[in-house]
Order: structure tokens, then sequence, then C-alpha cells
């Protein structure tokens, strides 16, 4: 699908937030936090304008992404700036169509050009090592719990940009949502039931 990508405006915020709310329900939970997730993140003090983009095709915004602040904490106590990339997302009714894909490579492009090492994210591993993430554990970096599985994965934006960095992944904490604060949220938007399926992931 041909789109073009542009940095997201107040304008969009709304319609913006619905999209991701209908992408993510019921996707990894029962229900969704993401579109709550990102009301919250371009308030927060890690928000980037440039890399808040959306992808328009035909004039109508099909998917969003969004990467912000967040450091790497080594064991001196060191903090090295990288990106928490998320949520990013594509229209339910186009997925599957490049749209993620092309927002990701936009997403590299600029924040390569902007001077940063490398980029975090959670997600599914056989959809995003086809863009160059790995598991974080390669570069010696953990949760801020400490802990390491394989949809925790980082990109080097360029390549060797994260030597001598190591240590626990500090995203930002306005991340960490409630079950309550999101539903009280989740209020301003249409009601949608929850369902439990089999792509939902444990809780940790």
């Amino acid at each position: 699908m041909k789109i073009t990508i542009r940095q997201e405006q107040e304008k969009d915020y709304a319609y913006v937030e619905n999209m991701t709310r209908e992408a993510f329900w019921d996707v990894y939970q029962p229900g969704a936090s993401e579109h709550f997730v990102l009301h919250k993140l371009r308030k927060a003090d890690c928000f980037i304008p440039e890399l808040d983009c959306v992808a328009e095709h035909e004039g109508k915004i099909v998917g969003h992404v969004i990467s912000t602040r967040a450091n790497v904490v080594d064991e001196q106590g060191e903090a090295h700036e990288i990106l928490c990339l998320g949520p990013i997302c594509a229209s339910p009714e186009v997925q599957g169509q490049g749209i993620g894909s092309q927002l990701m490579e936009h997403t590299k492009n600029v924040a390569r050009q902007m001077g940063f090492k490398a980029i975090a994210l959670l997600g599914n591993p056989a959809y995003y090592h086809r863009f160059g993430f790995v598991n974080a554990a390669q570069f010696h970096i953990t949760t801020r719990e400490g802990v390491n599985f394989d949809p925790f994965m980082i990109l080097e934006l360029t390549t060797g940009s994260l030597t001598g960095i190591s240590g626990k992944f500090h995203e930002d904490p306005v991340f960490f949502v409630t079950e309550e604060e999101t539903e009280e949220f989740d209020k301003a938007f249409p009601h949608k039931e929850k369902h439990v399926t089999d792509t939902q992931l444990p809780k940790l």
C-alpha cells in the first residue's frame, strides 16, 4: 500500500488513540491499554515530536508509530540514552499491507539522523527480527527487573553503537498504567467487550 508518513498533529490525537485501541484490542490482554499509554506519552518528558508519526493513505490515517526517550543504566549508575519504540500499529482493516514496515523503516532513518544509538522494544520476535532487532541479552542489557526474554529486543542504529554500554533498560514510568486507570480512560470510547484469547501474554 502506498502511504505518506508525516508527524502527528494534535488534531489527530483522538482518531489515532481510537485506531490504536482497535488495533490492540484483546491482542495482548483482554481489552487494551496501548491507547491510554499513547495518550500519556505525548505529555511526558520522554516525548519526541519528530518520532511521533502517522501513515496516511488517500488522506486517511491508517497507521501510527511513536518512539520515546529511555535509558540503559549501567552498574556505575550512569544512564545511556536510547529509544523505546511503541506502540506501533496499522488500522485493523489494512493490516498486513506493509504499513507497519514502512513506519518502522521511517523511524529507524529519522532516529539515526537524530543521533540516537539504539531502539528497544517489546514485541513478537518473528516480526521484529526482519528489521534487525535481536534479543537484548546479546548486548548484556536486561529489563529494569534484571531479566531477559525473547520479546525484549534491541536494534543498534549504527554498527557498534552500543559497544561499552550494558545494564538495565528503563523506559519512562508513564508506560506503567493500572487496570483501574485504563478503564476510567476507556469510558470516553465506544463500549467493547473484553475477551481472553490464545494470543495474549501471560502476566509476568
